[in-house]
């Protein structure tokens, strides 16, 4: 009888640079150890989707506001603490090229090679007025219901 693959499943709420990388390095791990993961992005854990350029798409005055006032790709995301203005991600980075670790960027890609599924919660899309042209390509798109269905046969399921 063979034993059933493992699931971990994490909720990305948080903008916070850092609260991101922790994410992404959880579910790199786990997929490394042979686990299904799954991120599910919702509210401003989105900003770690969005493409680091401007795509012209067609907005109204909300939804352009709400696009100039979030961080436009995981590069550009903040802290959560020692933010300092901008000059606290700079430091981090600098920290994270010294000791030859992985910055977010890529972190996303290493989890998309390792099939990492990696969800955009598209009830935040349409309520923060987000175009699907804004965000990675290989990403899929679902509700709290598919969120649910996989939270269920998780066997880690957090939130970050």
């Amino acid at each position: 009888m063979s034993e059933q693959k493992k699931k971990t499943n994490i909720i990305l709420f948080s903008g916070d640079y850092d609260k991101a990388m922790a994410a992404y390095i959880i579910a790199n791990g786990a997929a490394a150890y042979d686990h299904d993961v799954t991120i599910f992005h919702t509210f401003w854990g989105l900003n770690a989707l969005r493409k680091d350029q401007q795509v012209p798409v067609k907005k109204g005055f909300l939804e352009k506001m709400f696009g100039k006032m979030m961080p436009r790709g995981a590069d550009k995301m903040g802290l959560s603490k020692m933010n300092f203005a901008g000059i606290g991600p700079k430091m981090i980075k600098h920290v994270i090229k010294k000791h030859n670790a992985m910055p977010l960027p890529q972190l996303i890609e290493m989890a998309k090679e390792q099939d990492v599924k990696l969800v955009a919660c598209q009830m935040t899309v349409d309520l923060l007025g987000l175009s699907k042209e804004e965000l990675m390509d290989g990403i899929e798109y679902a509700g709290v219901a598919a969120y649910l269905a996989d939270a269920e046969e998780g066997n880690v399921n957090l939130f970050i």
